[in-house]
């Protein structure tokens, strides 16, 4: 199973594939980022309207950081030797926000169901040695308004723990937005409540 989340999870950076031949057999590898259960299904239509003619387009999928959805599908091959292999390798991997693909052109030779369960999850393996897996935050975005004055205590902080200034606005006033890592976001609300005295009031949108 794979780990919760906490403020990052691990997933691929781009589209991914890699192709394996077993007695006779094609095995197309391919991973997707995704972000949710549409944009996962519209992947798996794209594929399958590329590969019309392949036997099987087996997938798998985990998706959503908050809602987390998975899905693994064995498309016409024997129950539990396609989808639920692809799904275990990714979940292995501590991936999130995927979708995994073998399609599979029949050569002709049956490979019983040990061979297809191993077929499908090399197939899955080969893929993800071809793709660049990346660790993305998940951040949280703080609004709010302070005094002038207050502006380049404010700056260090931010430059200290590199966050991102998504929007700011100068007038006798700043008003600002920044997206904070979620670990670090009670510790930069204690340090902003503590440099203006109690006086710090804030939005916050995960």
């Amino acid at each position: 199973m794979a780990e919760p989340i906490t403020d990052s999870y691990l997933t691929i950076d781009a589209p991914a594939e890699a192709e394996i031949k077993i007695k006779g057999s094609r095995f197309i590898g391919l991973g997707f980022p995704a972000e949710s259960v549409d944009e996962a299904q519209a992947l798996l239509e794209s594929v399958r309207k590329k590969e019309f003619s392949a036997t099987h387009h087996c997938s798998a999928w985990t998706v959503g950081l908050v809602d987390e959805s998975f899905k693994y599908s064995d498309d016409g091959e024997p129950t539990g030797t396609a989808g639920l292999p692809i799904y275990r390798v990714i979940t292995g991997r501590n991936l999130k926000n995927i979708i995994a693909i073998v399609v599979r052109y029949f050569g002709g030779t049956k490979l019983g169901t040990g061979g297809l369960t191993r077929a499908y999850s090399d197939a899955t393996m080969a893929m993800l040695e071809n793709a660049k897996i990346v660790e993305r935050l998940i951040c949280d975005r703080v609004s709010f308004t302070l005094p002038f004055t207050y502006y380049d205590r404010l700056m260090r902080i931010i430059d200290a723990d590199k966050f991102a200034i998504v929007k700011q606005d100068f007038a006798e006033d700043v008003s600002m937005s920044l997206e904070i890592r979620k670990s670090k976001t009670d510790g930069f609300v204690s340090r902003m409540i503590e440099l203006t005295g109690g006086k710090f009031a804030f939005e916050k949108n995960g």
